[in-house]
């Protein structure tokens, strides 16, 4: 296995060391969130023991001291992924919030009827339903592109659906229900050769892979901050300082205005332009210090552990009668989805669970994939850096008791 002291990351996530149902927990429910090392825990709750106030507004300490804060927590994730300026980080609630921000103003400032934009059949609802909404607003439409029953993207098929009226691509960097890495640095190349811009969904990817927004060239990146060890309720967009000089405001209220009168209101510059209202002030410096967390252990050494973990279950898998893994990527994160070709996923789950081993079984926000499929749902496990081998054996031990019980 991985060099990492996995001992001593699992003694700060005290969240493991319990028992679920008289069984010490397996957690591997990690591409819906992960648990919070003690850090960030204490980090957060140190800003509110001692330094909490509202930001860029006051000038007492308090303020000024969270301002500073705040402010260093978004040029942390500047140089985790790498942008060129700390004014192309916008706060926002997650993944889901940064896909509606642009699609709600890229949509209003850039489309016109009959305009096009195109996404993947292997899209989580966050990255369909804002551009059905926006589609629907401005009269646009919407092209998918299609995957192979590998759970591949095919690239071919999308790049021929780009034409004259192909205003954005949005696609997920990695699928959250088969785990697969999609070629996203080749297709953002391609589509700026046709004057394309391009938004990923980096939700899966940040936990996993070293992201570097100014080597792929997208246009935007969106991640959340409760799927990399940080708290809920925080997350990013990443946008090209160009892009987000032309878009209009997202939101109206405090913070992203200049001048305000009856007559005329103008905005703030990025990012502020797109933050309105008080920020979630913890949350910011909670995600900074989840990012220093992966950072001390390497965004490499944490993928090369749970590519490790993903190879040794998909054997141990394969190996037991009637289960059928959906996404067999040659490029894959760590998430498992599969199927019985004679329980429900949901039978499976709760059997499970009875057991103390915590995954994901349904849809997975992605029913559109399921219905390709021609499923109702899958059995997820999905891994984080704490995960262990170990637990690994005991999810399968587990699922083969759940087999025999539910035959």
């Amino acid at each position: 296995m991985s060099e990492i002291d996995i001992k001593a990351i699992r003694e700060q996530f005290p969240v493991l060391q319990q028992k679920i149902n008289g069984f010490p927990l397996v957690y591997f429910d990690n591409a819906a969130s992960t648990q919070k090392p003690l850090s960030v825990i204490n980090r957060i709750s140190g800003y509110y023991l001692t330094t909490h106030a509202n930001v860029h507004r006051g000038n007492h300490y308090l303020s000024q001291k969270a301002t500073e804060e705040f402010e260093e927590a978004r040029k942390t994730v500047q140089s985790f992924i790498n942008a060129q300026k700390p004014e192309e980080i916008i706060f926002t609630r997650g993944t889901t919030e940064s896909i509606n921000l642009i699609a709600s103003v890229f949509g209003k400032k850039y489309f016109l009827p009959k305009d096009e934009i195109i996404i993947t059949e292997m899209e989580h609802h966050s990255n369909i339903v804002p551009w059905q909404i926006m589609a629907e607003e401005r009269k646009a439409g919407i092209k998918v592109a299609a995957i192979n029953s590998s759970g591949e993207l095919d690239v071919s098929h999308m790049k021929s659906l780009v034409n004259e009226r192909t205003k954005l691509i949005a696609i997920t960097h990695i699928s959250n229900t088969l785990g697969s890495i999609n070629p996203v640095k080749e297709i953002i190349s391609f589509a700026h050769q046709h004057q394309i811009p391009v938004l990923v969904d980096g939700a899966q990817a940040i936990p996993h892979l070293k992201v570097n927004v100014q080597e792929l060239d997208c246009d935007f990146y969106c991640f959340s901050g409760h799927k990399v060890y940080g708290p809920t309720g925080i997350g990013v967009l990443y946008g090209k300082a160009k892009w987000l000089a032309e878009l209009p405001p997202y939101q109206g209220g405090g913070e992203m205005i200049e001048t305000v009168t009856f007559e005329k209101t103008t905005y703030n510059k990025p990012p502020f332009k797109f933050e309105a209202g008080t920020p979630d002030i913890a949350g910011a410096i909670g995600l900074a210090e989840a990012l220093r967390f992966v950072e001390a252990i390497g965004s490499e050494n944490i993928g090369r552990h749970e590519e490790e973990l993903l190879k040794y279950a998909t054997e141990k898998i394969n190996e037991m009668g009637g289960i059928r893994i959906i996404g067999t990527a040659r490029e894959k994160a760590g998430v498992i989805s599969f199927v019985h070709k004679h329980i429900h996923p949901g039978d499976i789950g709760v059997l499970l669970d009875k057991m103390g081993v915590a995954v994901r079984v349904g849809n997975h926000c992605t029913e559109p994939l399921m219905r390709k499929y021609g499923l109702p749902g899958t059995v997820r496990a999905s891994f984080a850096v704490y995960n262990t081998v170990e637990e690994v054996d005991v999810f399968i031990s587990s699922l083969k008791k759940a087999f025999k019980m539910l035959s």
